[in-house]
């Protein structure tokens, strides 16, 4: 954390967010607590603290302190050093901006975004998690979070093509889909780059990596960093742009699908010129058209819901479209779908190493829940929450399994079908 803290950039930066809708957020707030329940934080810790409303509490007195007559007679309390000091923790390390206390908010209001917007002020006093902060810059320096250089990443590509025998096509021109990665896939689950490669195959598309663009995590994003998270966007556009792709497919990263799809015309301040799917999405409509045929799977499993793809990015059904026929056991976990509790590492709480306690304690609430369906194999479509989940599991020395879709998916392709 800096030593100096710019109250008057943060400030500024709080007063520029409640310019727009977020005003009428923090005007609707009606202090309910219903939030609190619906919170895997607050759920795990029991410290009112990490109630969901409380985290407006910064960007909201910046604001009231602005309003008539307060304002006219000097009286609006402003942001100190304390209360920043204060929430920069409760503002990064206890919210993934997963949306779910959103979902039962009597008055609608989106969490969720305002703490995004919130975080923006908090980097501009200089505050915010080290190691989520030097996320965002490396991803900015060195193409990726992780360090994944476009060098590295033709390396690892070319070593998973020669290691299962797959054909992975890399800056080819002309072509109809083009395929990102997230570095926490090339650098602990590589087999999910190969896997969307084998799928990809399989069902005769025309598709490419492409060293111009390829990491769709955007930690500008989830650091408060607007000037790199544009950076990472315009990078994905150069990539499509290079290879005329129409359709760019967000591999099993939750964020990376929520911003590129959601938010990125907005940070960028234009329409994009291609479509963004999930990978989850696109496997969908491949099995739609009858361009992949699965053999089944036949062990018992659920499936965890990826709170960007599902609960705030609407493609919960596209998952169990998939599973449906293949998997021959399938178990929906309670709750599921757009309810579904999160991993507890999303919004860049995955990077803080300063949240690992708290991450465990919310696998807790994840455990429970698949153990209840009686099988021990539990599938996700983010390599995020599967990391988040790997880690803990081995904190907590649980013994369940952790799957990937996507690998799932290409280990059960049928070749022989008609």
């Amino acid at each position: 954390m800096s030593t100096t803290i710019d109250v008057q950039a943060a400030t500024k930066t709080f007063l520029a967010q409640t310019e727009g809708h977020l005003s009428t957020y923090l005007e609707a707030c009606v202090h309910c607590g219903m939030c609190a329940e619906a919170c895997h934080f607050h759920q795990a810790s029991g410290d009112p603290r990490h109630t969901p409303a409380y985290k407006l509490f910064p960007i909201a007195k910046a604001y009231k302190s602005q309003k008539w007559p307060l304002n006219w007679l000097g009286l609006g309390r402003k942001i100190t050093e304390k209360d920043l000091a204060e929430w920069e923790e409760l503002l990064f390390d206890t919210c993934t901006m997963c949306g779910r206390c959103t979902q039962v908010c009597p008055m609608g209001i989106d969490i969720a975004s305002i703490v995004g917007q919130a975080r923006k002020a908090f980097a501009a006093a200089g505050l915010g998690p080290d190691d989520l902060q030097a996320a965002a810059v490396n991803s900015r320096d060195n193409g990726s979070p992780l360090g994944l250089t476009p060098q590295k990443l033709v390396d690892r590509l070319e070593w998973l093509a020669d290691d299962e025998e797959v054909d992975i096509q890399i800056d080819k021109k002309q072509v109809d889909v083009l395929l990102t990665v997230s570095s926490i896939e090339a650098m602990k689950y590589p087999q999910s780059l190969s896997a969307m490669a084998k799928i990809m195959n399989h069902a005769g598309v025309s598709w490419t990596f492409s060293t111009k663009g390829y990491e769709s995590t955007n930690f500008g994003y989830l650091a408060g960093k607007p000037d790199i998270a544009k950076i990472m966007i315009e990078r994905l556009l150069a990539a499509a742009e290079a290879t005329g792709a129409k359709t760019v497919i967000i591999p099993e990263c939750g964020h990376a699908y929520g911003v590129l799809r959601w938010g990125a015309a907005n940070m960028i301040g234009r329409e994009l010129p291609f479509e963004v799917l999930h990978i989850t999405e696109y496997m969908a409509k491949l099995k739609r058209e009858g361009r992949i045929k699965l053999k089944p799977y036949t062990k018992p499993m659920t499936y965890h819901d990826p709170c960007q793809v599902s609960r705030r990015g609407g493609a919960t059904e596209d998952a169990r479209y998939l599973l449906e026929g293949f998997a021959t056991d399938f178990r929906e976990m309670s709750p599921t779908g757009n309810n579904n509790w999160c991993c507890g590492g999303g919004g860049g709480v995955q990077a803080m190493s300063r949240a690992a306690d708290l991450r465990h304690k919310v696998f807790k609430l994840k455990m429970d829940q698949v153990e209840a369906t009686g099988t021990k194999t539990l599938v996700s479509a983010c390599a995020n929450c599967r990391m988040t989940m790997d880690e803990s599991k081995t904190h907590m020395k649980w013994d369940g399994g952790l799957e990937s879709l996507v690998e799932l998916i290409a280990e059960h392709l049928d070749d022989d079908a008609a």
